[in-house]
């Protein structure tokens, strides 16, 4: 089926809105009052995986995680399957029928899954509930990005789980969770630019192909930025360390 912008337009936007103002919902600082703490006082005071698993131990840093990594999956998944089988069509000059008018197969799931994705994300960095002061969007980026390779063959989550595994190791020999999490949020975006340059590389200079690899682009801009004063002190020898180990005897000793 091929479509016209105009003819979606609005449902893109709806869906765009929805996914940010979910992307505002803070777990961090929902799950921290449980615990009678609020987390934005709490060690770097940054409300997100990283910080909560420091603070309060790695199983309920894996509950937080999974938590944000869901608020990147159900816009994903909810723009693969509303624009299911929908094609973009470029007008034509002069006017033909929308079939031969289509000089482009840009899927719009493409675009909806990750424009929707990115959206919950800037949700979750710059939170309209908080001031615009949230987290750094690692663990619903890679929600994103692991349910968006996994829309494109079903198999593709385990490659994904296993790279997510591989992110933990790092972070687990280097303690370098910062540098650990930009590297996933790197890594997914080149394995999905990939993808999608192969299937449009001969339709690269068509507007809805170039909006694919902006809002890509846009993961990583959001992500690096929010992270801009942990490359600062990355650089300077005065980063936060994230031990694994630490997290772990954390629990035990709740235990």
């Amino acid at each position: 089926m091929y479509v016209y912008l105009s003819g979606v337009w609005y449902w893109l936007l709806l869906g765009a809105v929805c996914s940010y103002f979910l992307g505002c919902f803070n777990f961090a600082v929902l799950i921290s009052n449980l615990k009678h703490k609020d987390i934005r006082s709490q060690g770097s005071g940054n409300p997100g995986t990283m910080n909560m698993s420091r603070t309060f131990g790695w199983k309920i840093g894996l509950i937080n995680f999974l938590c944000d990594a869901l608020k990147g999956i159900i816009p994903v998944m909810v723009g693969h399957l509303v624009f299911a089988g929908m094609f973009f069509a470029l007008p034509a000059v002069p006017p033909q029928p929308v079939q031969a008018a289509a000089g482009v197969n840009v899927a719009v799931s493409d675009l909806a899954r990750y424009l929707f994705g990115l959206c919950a994300v800037i949700g979750h960095v710059f939170p309209v509930t908080m001031k615009f002061k949230g987290g750094k969007g690692i663990a619903t980026t890679l929600g994103v990005f692991t349910c968006g390779v996994t829309c494109e063959v079903g198999w593709f989550f385990a490659l994904a789980f296993a790279f997510l595994v591989f992110i933990v190791l790092y972070i687990y020999a280097f303690e370098w969770g910062s540098m650990g999490s930009l590297i996933g949020v790197s890594g997914f975006t080149v394995w999905q630019g990939i993808i999608f340059f192969l299937r449009y590389q001969a339709q690269l200079s068509n507007g809805y192909a170039i909006a694919l690899f902006m809002v890509l682009l846009a993961f990583n801009l959001i992500t690096w930025i929010a992270h801009h004063k942990n490359l600062y002190r990355l650089m300077g020898g005065e980063e936060h360390r994230t031990s694994i180990k630490k997290m772990l005897h954390k629990n035990k000793d709740r235990a």
